[in-house]
C-alpha cells in the first residue's frame, strides 16, 4: 500500500492573554487557541474549519471521510497544511462523481462553531452493519471515572470539547477542539490514518450534544454505542434508531438516560435512590 505524504503541522492549542479579574488583579490567562484552516480538495476549496490546530491532518481527513468527500483511504494520496497561508491541500486518486451536487448541498448543523454537513444528513445509505453492542451500567461506572484523567485544554483554558474512543472502560483515544465535530471528525481521521477499524466492544464518548450529526459520524466509524455527560435532540433519536445506536445522554457519576437501549443495556450497578428520584414506570 503507498503510504500517504503527510506533514506534521501541529500547533499548541493554548496561548496565553492579560486578563483582570473581579478584584483588578492582573495575571495571565491560558486561553483556547482558534485557528481558520480552508480545506482544498485537489485544488477544489471545500470548507473553512475552526480549530485548535493540534492535528488539522487528522481532522482534514475525518472531515472529507464523514462528509462522503474521500470514499477510501486507498485513494488518498498526501494531506499537507501551511499554517502561514491557513490552509490544507488533500490530493485523492478520484473525487466523488457527485460533488458539486453534494457542496451544492448544506446543513448548518447545531455543532458548536456550526458545523457543515454536505448532502442530505438523512439519506445516508451504505454504511456497514453495526455490531449490538452491549454497556454493563458498572463499566460506564468506571469509563466515566477514567475519563477524569483528560481534558487537558479544557482544564487549562475552557472553551472546548473532547471526544474519546474507547475499549468497553478503557480510554484508547482522547482528542479536545473548539467543537465536537473537529474532535469525532480527528479521531476518525486518525482511523484511516493509521489503518485501524473500531472493535465490536467500542464506544464513543463526547462531552458535546448527542445530535444528528454526532450519531452519523460515529455510525460511519463503525461503532454502536454513544455517551455524552450533555443531552440528546430529537434527530439525534432518529438516526439512533436507524442505525441502531445506543444512546446514553446525561452520563455523570452514576446517573445516565439511555435512549434505544433494548437488550443492549445491563443493570448490573443500580445506585439507592434519593428522595424525590422518579421511580421507572
Amino acid at each position: 500500500m503507498t503510504a500517504i505524504s503527510l506533514s506534521r503541522a501541529r500547533l499548541p492549542t493554548t496561548l496565553e492573554v492579560e486578563v483582570i479579574d473581579e478584584f483588578g488583579s492582573s495575571r495571565r490567562q491560558a486561553i483556547a487557541a482558534e485557528r481558520a484552516l480552508t480545506v482544498y480538495l485537489n485544488k477544489r476549496e471545500i470548507v473553512t474549519l475552526m480549530t485548535l490546530g493540534a492535528e488539522p491532518e487528522a481532522l482534514v481527513v475525518g472531515y472529507l471521510r464523514n462528509q462522503g468527500l474521500l470514499s477510501s483511504r486507498q485513494d488518498l494520496l498526501a494531506v499537507h497544511v501551511d499554517w502561514e497561508v491557513e490552509a490544507a491541500a488533500v490530493v485523492t486518486r478520484r473525487l466523488p462523481e457527485d460533488l458539486e451536487e453534494r457542496l451544492g448541498q448544506r446543513t448548518v448543523t447545531t455543532g458548536c462553531g456550526q458545523g457543515t454537513v454536505f448532502g442530505r444528513l438523512l439519506d445516508v445509505t451504505g454504511l456497514a452493519e453495526l455490531p449490538d453492542t452491549c454497556l454493563a451500567q458498572s463499566t460506564l461506572g468506571r469509563l466515566l471515572h477514567n475519563l477524569g484523567a483528560y481534558n487537558e485544554t479544557y482544564k487549562s483554558a475552557g472553551a472546548v470539547h473532547g471526544c474519546a474512543l474507547c475499549r468497553q472502560d478503557q480510554v484508547v483515544d482522547f482528542v479536545e477542539d473548539v467543537g465536537r465535530h473537529n474532535a469525532v471528525d480527528t479521531l476518525a481521521g486518525r482511523q484511516w490514518l493509521e489503518d485501524t477499524q473500531a472493535g465490536e466492544a467500542d464506544i464513543f464518548y463526547t462531552t458535546g450534544r448527542l445530535t444528528s450529526e454526532m450519531v452519523l459520524k460515529v455510525a460511519q466509524m463503525g461503532i454502536s454505542v454513544l455517551v455524552s455527560r450533555s443531552g440528546v435532540t430529537q434527530k439525534g433519536v432518529e438516526l439512533a434508531e436507524r442505525f441502531g445506536v445506543l444512546l446514553v445522554a446525561r452520563a455523570k457519576g452514576r446517573h445516565f438516560q439511555a435512549i434505544n437501549a433494548a437488550g443492549r443495556l445491563l443493570l448490573d450497578d443500580v445506585p439507592p435512590r434519593r428522595p424525590g428520584d422518579r421511580k421507572a414506570s
